[in-house]
Order: structure tokens, then C-alpha cells, then sequence
């Protein structure tokens, strides 16, 4: 073992965590694949969805670019990814991390030093607001500037700050319209002055898979996030009514090809997402462990990646 070996570390935590790495086979060091467990790969599709349901809409009315799409695919993906360190950061300092249960966090790990868990968040706020101000630029809707600097502030404060609001419960609603409505239809407002009912209900629609994304996340973690006082909505509605909000979320959506599929045939497509859904909801309702939430997880978030690009496809086509 090299002087480094964080198994000889002087941090008792430090020491603890690396010996159980070593016991599940993994490396006792921090790795590139612990960087990228910490991006939190399976949350991503619920920043392409909104963009491809928006630029979908934008071409709907003749208005599409391809430009001003991949560079709000930028900035969704760059601030989803940007948020995920935060929350790493942020509930590792707060302690809230050491009662979870699931992969390792680079803060809580203790493997980390906090500070740079922080400052690759800022990296990835910073490559999503160059990314937001390039399509300001191309679009000159300057307006568009501010919508950056809220999405951001909204990003730190759900687990950051003296008062986060995703300690408060109030975590599904930011998601619903920042990964949601503003994502969807802030894709077409980039691109037409036109903003159709097609481009509201597709942000209604992407936005509550989103929030599904969240519960199961929560649903996981209910007995651990009271014992750190974290107050989600999952831990106020309680496991039960927690499961049945996930169901009404992954479900809802699907009213939107229902009424619109009359008008945009195509859409009959989306329902092919049901293949997904189905098994989520199973899982949801019959799994016993963490693992099983787990899996419902990436089910729901990859619903809800599918979700999108079918509508998306659907109204431009």
C-alpha cells in the first residue's frame, strides 16, 4: 500500500469507507468511475427529454434549429449534472449522506475533499450558463438571461443553502418546472415567438416523469432522510401515499397523447412507453428493497427519456 492508501488515512471515516470498498472488491481510492457515479448517468434523460419534446413542438411550427437545440440540450445536460454534484456536496457536509443507502458519495465518502466536489459543480453551472449565453446570443432573446440565473439558484438551493427547499418537501415542484415547462417550452421559445398548447402540455407532461424520477429516488430513501431530518415530500406523504403520487405522475402523462393523438396521429406511438411504465409500477408497488427502488429508478427515468423523443417526434411529424 502506497503512503496515500486512504486505508491508513487519519480520518476514522475516511478509513472505515475505503476498508469496505476493498471488502466489495472496488479500489480503496476514489476513481474516474466514482466521478461519474457522481454525474448520476441515470438522472440525464430528464434533461434531453424536455429539450427533445421542445425542439419536436418548434418543428411542429416550422421554426426548428438545430443550433439553438443542441444548445439547450447543453444547458439541460450541464445543469442536471451540475445539480448532482451539488446535492453531493451540499447533503455530504450536512451529514444527511451518512444514513443512505446506495452508491457511494464523494463527499460523504470522506475519499473527497468537499471543496473539490464544490468546485466541479461550479464547472458544470459555468459550462451550462456559456452554453445558455451563446443561445441568447443566436436568439437575441436577452430575457432569456434571467431564466439562466433563476435555473442555476434554483439548482444550488434545492440542497444548498441555510435553507434548502428540498429539505421542505418542495423538491418535485422546482423539478416540474425547471426540467419540465421551462425546459420544454423555454427549447421552443428559443426558437419561434410561437408558443402553441402542443409546447405547454409537452412541459406538463416531460415535467411530471421528471417529478416521478424524484419520488422513487425519495420513496428509497424515506427511513434514512428522517432520521437526518430531510422533510421530502416522500417522507411527509409517507410510503404509501409517496407510491401513489409516483403512480399518478408516471401515469397522467399519457392524457396528452389520449387528446392529442385526435389531432397529431403520430403521437399513438407514445404509448409504446407503457412497455416501461408497466414494470416501474409493478416494482414500485411489490418490490421489498432498496435495490428494487433502484431499478424503478432508471425505469422511470428512462419512461420518461422515451416519453419525450415519442412526443417530440410525434408533434413534428
Amino acid at each position: 500500500m502506497s503512503r496515500k492508501d486512504p486505508r491508513r488515512s487519519g480520518n476514522p471515516a475516511k478509513r472505515a469507507v475505503a476498508e469496505q470498498r476493498v471488502e466489495m472488491g472496488i479500489s480503496p481510492a476514489i476513481t474516474w468511475r466514482d466521478w461519474v457515479g457522481g454525474a448520476r448517468i441515470r438522472t440525464l434523460p430528464l434533461a434531453v427529454a424536455p429539450v427533445a419534446a421542445g425542439a419536436g413542438v418548434a418543428h411542429m411550427v416550422q421554426a426548428f434549429s438545430l443550433t439553438l437545440t443542441l444548445l439547450a440540450l447543453a444547458v439541460a445536460v450541464m445543469l442536471q449534472i451540475g445539480v448532482n454534484f451539488s446535492n453531493d456536496y451540499s447533503d455530504g457536509i450536512r451529514g444527511t449522506d451518512e444514513f443512505r443507502v446506495g452508491p457511494t458519495r464523494l463527499t460523504a465518502s470522506g475519499l473527497v475533499n468537499p471543496k473539490r466536489v464544490l468546485a466541479t459543480a461550479l464547472v458544470f453551472f459555468a459550462l451550462a450558463a456559456v452554453a445558455g449565453a451563446v443561445a441568447v446570443v443566436l436568439s437575441e432573446r436577452w430575457w432569456f438571461l434571467l431564466v439562466g440565473v433563476l435555473a442555476i439558484a434554483a439548482a444550488w438551493f434545492y440542497t444548498g443553502g441555510k435553507r434548502p427547499y428540498g429539505y421542505a418537501g418542495l423538491g418535485e415542484v422546482f423539478v416540474f418546472i425547471f426540467f419540465g415547462l421551462v425546459a420544454t417550452v423555454g427549447t421552443v421559445w428559443l426558437q419561434t415567438d410561437l408558443i402553441t398548447e402542443e409546447a405547454w402540455v409537452s412541459g406538463i407532461g416531460v415535467g411530471l416523469f421528471a417529478v416521478a424520477v424524484l419520488m422513487a429516488n425519495n420513496i428509497r430513501d424515506i427511513p434514512t432522510d428522517r432520521l437526518a431530518g430531510k422533510k421530502t415530500l416522500a417522507v411527509r406523504l409517507g410510503e404509501r401515499g409517496a407510491k401513489i403520487f409516483y403512480s399518478v405522475c408516471v401515469v397522467l402523462p399519457f392524457a396528452v397523447p389520449a387528446v392529442w393523438g385526435i389531432f397529431h396521429t403520430n403521437l399513438v406511438y407514445t404509448w409504446f412507453v407503457l412497455v416501461l411504465v408497466a414494470p416501474a409500477l409493478l416494482i414500485m408497488w411489490l418490490g421489498k428493497s432498496a435495490k428494487d427502488l433502484i431499478l424503478v429508478l432508471v425505469l422511470t427515468s428512462y419512461s420518461g427519456l422515451a416519453y419525450g423523443v415519442a412526443l417530440g417526434l410525434g408533434f413534428a411529424f
